[in-house]
């Protein structure tokens, strides 16, 4: 990959999708400027809702076919409430991509940036900074349209976890756990899920306590989700790398953005073993689009998230030093707390926080 620019499919999406997505690219070629080394070849096409509309696929066998392809995929945020297939479900591509393309890792960076609107008034939270490891293919998401419905009277779903998927999820949560501690994190894996209870909750937790021995240096912990769901706000500093089922992780990953000002703060990856996905964690906000008021930081910092996994990919050190230096001039541009976005009760929308970070690069 490195004697060439990585390929990287651009899916905009639907509504604010394309503003932020906007934002991001156009960060992008401001740090190409600086950095040369870190080039894109940018391959855009359209999924999602408007798709949908148009041709009557929301995922077109051709983005399918580029994204196999490509060395990643950026993605801003797709479906829209009113557009739903025809058994009334949502359309949501995003989710489809995890599947088709084994996506299992879903990372969801939990970092509060300097000045930025937290919820929470402790003096500890000024340093948050942990890592969601969602599993993003099984668990109750394994036959999503797959449940039954019997009359009016009854309706069942499916929770899947398999040994094969859940060992490769710790091993990269434990291998991101000894990563964080060389740069000074605690190195600390906590599980989360429902083992009281379900059988396939204590199973995953028995295939999480067999892949810790191979990881003695790093701490582990085990928790409840109803008790991690009120640590979250009590105490989240504790925190290091969570590693959880689907949706779990999906709740979860909500609770987390809200503690670090809100949706257009969090960034996320979807990683698989040969594909991955970056986009932010919000979705399209139809009620806001073409207003303005989007909140572009969880776009550029998976833009960052991207940057970052090329490096690790041996496309090269300059894209490292690309994400570096974005990801620096989003927590400068915030730091002092003037910028504040519509999400969390300021005035400053797309362009006031876009500019204020190219203005830091």
């Amino acid at each position: 990959m490195a004697d060439k620019a990585p390929r990287i499919v651009v899916l905009p999406g639907d509504g604010i999708g394309a503003e932020v997505m906007d934002s991001a690219l156009t960060v992008l070629g401001a740090v190409r400027a600086q950095i040369p080394g870190a080039a894109l070849n940018l391959v855009h096409l359209d999924a999602g809702a408007g798709t949908y509309l148009k041709t009557g696929s929301a995922l077109p066998d051709d983005v399918i076919e580029a994204i196999k392809g490509a060395d990643g995929v950026l993605l801003g945020a797709m479906g829209l409430p009113d557009v739903r297939y025809p058994d009334g479900t949502e359309i949501i591509p995003q989710i489809e991509l995890r599947m088709i393309f084994g996506l299992y890792a879903g990372v969801r960076p939990i970092r509060l940036l300097p000045g930025a609107p937290t919820p929470l008034g402790d003096a500890r939270a000024k340093q948050l900074d942990f890592v969601i490891i969602r599993e993003s293919t099984e668990g109750l998401f394994a036959h999503m349209n797959e449940g039954t419905l019997e009359g009016d009277a009854v309706a069942e779903d499916r929770l899947v976890i398999t040994r094969a998927t859940s060992e490769r999820l710790f091993d990269f949560s434990f291998r991101l756990a000894q990563q964080r501690r060389v740069s000074g994190h605690p190195g600390k894996v906590t599980l989360v899920d429902k083992a009281n209870v379900f059988k396939s909750m204590a199973f995953f937790r028995k295939i999480f306590d067999e892949r810790a021995v191979a990881y003695p240096e790093i701490t582990t912990d085990r928790q409840y989700v109803d008790a991690a769901a009120l640590n979250f706000v009590r105490n989240p500093w504790d925190y290091d790398v969570v590693v959880t089922e689907n949706m779990f992780g999906d709740i979860l990953s909500d609770l987390g953005a809200g503690l670090i000002g809100g949706m257009g703060m969090a960034p996320s990856a979807d990683i698989g073993d040969t594909t991955a996905v970056f986009q932010p964690s919000h979705g399209t906000a139809p009620d806001i689009a073409c207003t303005g008021k989007a909140n572009p930081t969880a776009m550029i910092l998976s833009l960052v998230l991207l940057l970052e996994w090329l490096a690790t990919q041996e496309a090269g050190a300059a894209f490292g030093e690309a994400a570096a230096l974005i990801d620096a001039a989003v927590a400068t541009a915030y730091a002092g707390g003037a910028l504040v976005p519509y999400e969390a009760g300021g005035s400053d929308g797309t362009e006031a926080i876009l500019t204020r970070v190219l203005e830091n690069l």
